[in-house]
């Protein structure tokens, strides 16, 4: 693949990305150079309220973007619970689109388990959503079986299609490409078909994006790390997703791999990261 064509597919990864946020970037929404209609996934943390997580939402709205509020299975105290998260939502107008994740307790504080307990649960599509994400691992989980975790997006995808919602699967960020394109074709070739975003960092310093890796259980190998672009000896140092991005691009193949896009987790810095996806469109970011 020539240098300019691989530039052209890296254009078209990013020409439709999203990106995710918590409650705490309100007040920096306004501030992220990205297209009007960009999907903006709001996290569904502990220790934020119930508002904190509606005033996300519709700082979202406000700002030209499109709310893609998480629901945490395991951190729902009740099937009411959902139900009000639901119902204000979609008071909102912002029912629509909705990424399902279990979450981090290790016991759920209520009735769902999982993610798929809360899709069989009815109430989403009651709800006026009608597009449904769900997480993937191309690295792995730190707490979960490799087994469980494909059963589990077998299972996700399956009743997401008896059910007549559309899916997405947003990937879990990680660092190696190779893995991430080989756990693609493997989700293909067990015959789910739902549209991938792979989940990418934003630039950040090495010691942040070490950090939130030992947290998620990417790998961050010496090997991992230097072929992403950084060093695990200069935790001072800053690091993007420019070399990862490129390395997808060049492995990167419709037929076998089907609808691929990319999902940037930005850690705190929406108005950085958006900024630096605008760089690397125009071919200037490392």
């Amino acid at each position: 693949m020539t240098a300019a064509i691989r530039q052209s597919t890296c254009s078209a990864l990013v020409e439709d990305f999203s990106l995710e946020m918590t409650g705490k970037d309100v007040a920096v929404v306004g501030q992220a150079s990205a297209p009007d209609g960009t999907r903006i996934n709001i996290t569904y943390l502990e220790h934020e309220s119930f508002q904190q997580r509606i005033e996300a939402i519709r700082a979202v709205r406000e700002a030209g973007f499109v709310p893609v509020p998480h629901i945490s299975a395991r951190r729902l105290h009740s099937r009411h619970a959902l139900e009000e998260f639901l119902a204000a939502l979609q008071a909102e107008g912002a029912s629509e689109l909705v990424f399902v994740v279990g979450g981090d307790p290790s016991v759920p504080q209520g009735p769902y388990e999982d993610a798929l307990a809360v899709i069989r649960s009815g109430l989403l599509k009651a709800y006026g959503v009608r597009e449904v994400g769900i997480a993937g691992y191309p690295e792995g989980h730190p707490t979960i079986p490799e087994s469980h975790l494909w059963g589990a997006l077998e299972d996700k995808a399956a009743e997401l299609g008896r059910q007549g919602l559309a899916g997405c699967i947003i990937t879990q960020f990680g660092f190696d490409v190779d893995a991430a394109v080989a756990w693609i074709e493997r989700v293909r070739s067990q015959g789910v078909d739902l549209p991938i975003r792979v989940g990418v960092p934003g630039p950040a310093s090495v010691g942040r994006l070490v950090r939130y890796a030992a947290r998620f259980g990417a790998g961050t190998s010496a090997g991992i790390a230097r072929k992403y672009g950084f060093s695990l000896t200069n935790l001072l140092g800053t690091a993007g997703p420019g070399r990862f991005l490129r390395d997808l691009a060049g492995l990167y193949d419709p037929g076998r791999q089907g609808s691929v896009g990319v999902h940037f987790y930005t850690f705190g810095g929406l108005a950085a990261t958006t900024g630096w996806i605008s760089q690397f469109k125009e071919g200037g970011a490392a």
